[in-house]
């Protein structure tokens, strides 16, 4: 399941990703991302990975295929997880973010209030 946070306001969305992510869930939220980025120009993007989730193969190409096409338009992303692998991969990835111009940052679920403050300011 896809959630949008109630705290996610003009640029900046905030994402719950739990359970199992089909592909009619992915389109949408493709969508919703797609207007957002018409309506502002680049977007600030917060996921929260709260417990397990799953997504098939088709799935996850789709998401890889929106992200690689819309570098461009992301500024910043934060991912809060308590996953140490999660919070490994982000800090790997985030010198290759800053080569496409995005602020990538790893937070654990405690710290939800300082990813929001970090992704709004």
């Amino acid at each position: 399941m896809i959630k949008q946070l109630i705290e996610s306001e003009g640029a900046t969305i905030g994402l719950e990703i739990s359970g199992k992510i089909d592909s009619q869930q992915e389109n949408q939220w493709i969508e919703k991302l797609d207007n957002l980025i018409q309506e502002q120009g680049a977007i600030n993007v917060l996921i929260v990975l709260n417990g397990k989730f799953s997504m098939d193969a088709n799935v996850v190409y789709k998401d890889l295929k929106w992200t690689f096409s819309n570098l461009k338009n992301i500024n910043k992303l934060a991912i809060v997880s308590d996953s140490k692998l999660i919070g490994l991969l982000v800090a790997a990835d985030s010198p290759f973010g800053k080569l496409v111009g995005i602020d990538e940052k790893h937070f654990e679920i405690t710290k939800l209030n300082d990813a929001w403050r970090w992704i709004k300011e």
